[in-house]
């Protein structure tokens, strides 16, 4: 039934935007005990580990626009259920950046307009990176992640560890990227914080959709060729 799956797309992707984000909101610079960029990276990580092991079976466990468009793009995913997974997704993020909102504005000092989790460029970017250069890390490290996915999930993979390597592969990916552009990958995770810090986090977020977006289709079409075996999971199941 489709409508489970859009479910466990919104609450898969509620749980990777809580829990990813939280960490670095509320987490990552804590006095004395804070876990840091390397905690940070695998909060992200771990949370695609633990929804995948509980909800791939249901729903392929996208939870990101640009899985599923790669997805969709290598063949493993039917292109008439994208729309309807996409917002499932953003919806989840929006919901999850609600609640880390009402808990984090809880404590003395939280200021939304200092980050809170969002993406940029520029003057936006942690480290102060260009547009370009922030356009094209985004643009990599997506392709790299679908190339990581339908990897694993192809039918000769062993069986069992795709969720391990897909969340392993977005530790990676966040720890080379956090400086760059506080990592995206993630158009959905993107739209949740942007939401609530407004200003300058709408008005770049574009590149947050359009250069993930770019790179699944590249990693999902540069698979898909490179495979004996294209089709795999029409679903994309993990």
């Amino acid at each position: 039934m489709n409508a489970k799956k859009y479910t466990a797309e919104a609450i898969g992707t509620f749980w990777l935007t809580f829990a990813g984000c939280g960490s670095a909101v509320i987490a990552a610079a804590f006095p004395q005990v804070g876990i840091g960029l390397l905690g940070v990276s695998f909060a992200f990580g771990l949370s695609v580990v633990t929804m995948a092991y509980a909800i791939g079976h249901i729903s392929g466990c996208h939870l990101n626009p640009a899985v599923t468009v790669g997805l969709a793009a290598g063949g493993r995913f039917p292109g008439g259920q994208v729309l309807p997974y996409i917002i499932a997704q953003v919806i989840g993020a929006i919901a999850a950046s609600a609640l880390l909102y009402m808990i984090a504005s809880g404590a003395p000092g939280f200021d939304v307009t200092k980050g809170f989790a969002a993406n940029g460029f520029e003057a936006h970017s942690p480290g102060g990176y260009s547009l370009v250069a922030c356009f094209v890390m985004e643009v990599t490290m997506t392709a790299v992640f679908l190339f990581v996915i339908m990897g694993s999930t192809h039918g000769k993979a062993p069986a069992g560890f795709a969720p391990l390597a897909i969340g392993l592969a977005l530790v990676l990916i966040h720890l080379v990227s956090i400086p760059v552009t506080n990592t995206s990958v993630n158009p959905a995770r993107s739209t949740g914080p942007a939401l609530f810090v407004g200003g300058w986090a709408l008005q770049q977020l574009w590149l947050f959709w359009v250069a993930p977006l770019i790179g699944g289709v590249i990693g999902g079409v540069v698979y898909r060729w490179l495979s004996d075996e294209p089709t795999g999971a029409v679903t994309g199941n993990r």
